[in-house]
């Protein structure tokens, strides 16, 4: 069994909303695969509760889960609910307020999405005994799942639900360091290669076998037909991504270098506007801009894969899917192994950009850093910083920072090169901090700060 680790906040938050008095409603939810069962039995394993998770059967069989489970666990005196089923939906919520009048229960609708399809009209009934009942019990209700557009349209202001949520959770992958706490038997630049591959998603974290090497856990995931990291890639396209054949196009061509508008549009061959719109909404896209650009959207914004998994699915694995599927895994796997470092490079810089601003939101920074992100500038002579720090209203630069996914780099290169491009920069502090980050070690160099895997993937 896996310990759980990580997701402090999230318990924090859930604890406060639990601990409110009267009856509580709340919403929680994030893509497959990112842990919001283990969070929510995580939370509740000190509490009397009931969960019910939906799978789109017919109303009367989600019912009759629902009096099942109920009926074994928290076992109303006043109904036998083995032999007395709930009727419907007013039922099920009118017996759980009565269940929890004097004390609290919580009562968890997983993938509520799923009940939808079946009862579209279970927002409403939601609603209505909500506005009845909820003065007179102390119910703690979760609506959870993992369709992001649905749960996100909820929330909406024309949405039966709207306005009723004391609580609103979105889970995300972990961050590097909280990736880390997974893999504890490895060394922080394999923790940092394992992220830079399969991401901050709990269950891909897990399927690492820790006591293997690289290359065997790639032969074992990946390079052999129905590997687990094989046909996740197809799964997270037909889920998360909508299945669509211009939403495969799409994630393609920014996967293969066609980061700008304009060279996506030309490659599929039509306005991907509302795709990628939706790719964005899901964080499989991000759109970038450089850091010092105040608006969101300008002639310099770029694309790229957001989640290093279907990064890597689509960008190397995707070149030797043929092959594989022909049971020639383990000849392809040299090759793709090669293809590593080529696709570490942007996450490692993206490692890095996290890094500093978890620094900055401890305040190592000082208590006024308003932006960190990367800097280009467009042209022949154009310049690329891969971190940069800003702060006040004046958005000054106050630290440069370089990251390469090397073993070791020349500390005094970095800072002179640094110095020059900072020059690019529309406005910088008068004392300027220059970073450089390597896998395991960076040469010292006057005033500069030197980071490593051991920093960012510490536990």
């Amino acid at each position: 069994m896996v310990r759980f680790v990580n997701r402090e906040r999230e318990l924090k938050r859930l604890a406060q909303w639990w601990a409110e008095p009267g009856a509580r409603l709340g919403l929680i939810w994030g893509r497959r695969r990112v842990g919001k069962t283990a969070l929510l039995q995580e939370f509740a394993k000190d509490k009397p509760v009931v969960f019910h998770t939906g799978s789109s059967r017919p109303v009367a069989d989600e019912l009759a889960v629902v009096s099942r489970h109920m009926g074994a666990t928290v076992k109303p005196a006043f109904r036998d609910l083995l032999s007395r089923p709930f009727r419907d939906w007013e039922d099920c919520f009118e017996t759980l307020a009565e269940i929890a009048r004097e004390r609290p229960l919580l009562f968890v609708l997983d993938e509520f999405p799923e009940l939808k399809t079946t009862s579209p009209e279970l927002e409403s009934i939601l609603r209505a005994f909500w506005d009845r009942a909820r003065s007179k019990t102390t119910l703690r209700l979760l609506l959870c799942g993992s369709a992001v557009r649905t749960m996100a349209a909820i929330q909406e202001e024309r949405a039966p639900l709207y306005g009723r949520f004391q609580l609103s959770l979105r889970l995300d992958p972990f961050a590097p360091h909280e990736a880390a706490r997974m893999l504890p038997k490895l060394k922080p630049t394999d923790r940092a290669l394992v992220w830079g591959l399969v991401g901050g998603v709990p269950l891909y974290l897990e399927w690492w076998d820790q006591s293997r090497s690289i290359k065997r856990n790639l032969e074992r995931l990946v390079c052999t037909p129905g590997g687990a990291l094989l046909t996740e890639g197809d799964f997270v396209l037909a889920t998360e991504g909508g299945g669509g054949e211009l939403t495969r196009q799409v994630l393609h061509a920014v996967a293969f270098g066609r980061t700008r508008y304009s060279e996506i549009e030309q490659a599929v061959g039509t306005s991907p506007s509302r795709v990628i719109d939706n790719l964005i909404e899901l964080r499989l896209l991000e759109r970038i801009s450089p850091v010092t650009d105040t608006i969101r959207r300008t002639r310099r914004s770029s694309y790229r894969i957001a989640d290093n998994f279907l990064s890597f699915w689509l960008g190397v694995v995707s070149k030797y899917r043929a092959e594989i599927d022909r049971w020639l895994g383990r000849s392809t796997l040299s090759s793709l192994v090669a293809d590593l470092d080529d696709h570490m490079g942007p996450r490692w810089e993206e490692a890095f950009r996290q890094h500093l601003r978890r620094m900055a939101a401890r305040g190592d920074f000082g208590d006024d850093i308003v932006a960190v992100g990367p800097f280009w500038s467009d042209g022949q002579d154009g310049v690329e910083i891969d971190a940069v720090v800003l702060a006040g209203r004046s958005r000054k630069a106050i630290l440069v920072g370089e990251a390469k996914w090397a073993k070791a780099v020349n500390g005094e290169g970095v800072r002179r090169s640094l110095e020059t491009k900072a020059h690019r920069l529309p406005s910088t502090a008068d004392t300027l901090v220059y970073a450089a980050c390597a896998r395991e070690r960076v040469s010292p160099a006057a005033g500069l700060r030197r980071f490593t895997a051991r920093h960012i993937f510490s536990r």
